[in-house]
């Protein structure tokens, strides 16, 4: 199945552009990159100054998704691997953009 707005969190991440449009952390507000790793709660962001680390829980993120379309996903449901994160149910809390 393809990855869309719909299914997003239930998708591999790694390879998709990603930018934190929200965060408890000011200094990650604004970070942009490809997504490049994942762990259970972190996601690894290649960006124009190198590689960054990011918590996924403290932050909202921006992920631009293969056809274009970009879509604001709570960092929350992100929380998992992503073996993990298909078995879970999640209610729809992510806009397109």
């Amino acid at each position: 199945m393809p990855i869309n707005e719909k299914n997003i969190v239930r998708h591999e991440l790694i390879g998709l552009q990603a930018e934190i449009v929200e965060s408890t952390d000011e200094k990650k507000q604004g970070l942009k990159g490809k997504i490049i790793d994942e762990t259970k709660k972190m996601l690894l962001l290649r960006t124009e100054k190198g590689e960054k680390s990011t918590e996924k829980a403290i932050n909202t993120f921006r992920i631009t998704l293969p056809d274009g379309k970009k879509v604001d996903v709570n960092g929350k449901l992100l929380l998992g691997r992503p073996e993990e994160r298909i078995k879970k149910k999640f209610p729809q809390k992510w806009d397109t953009i």
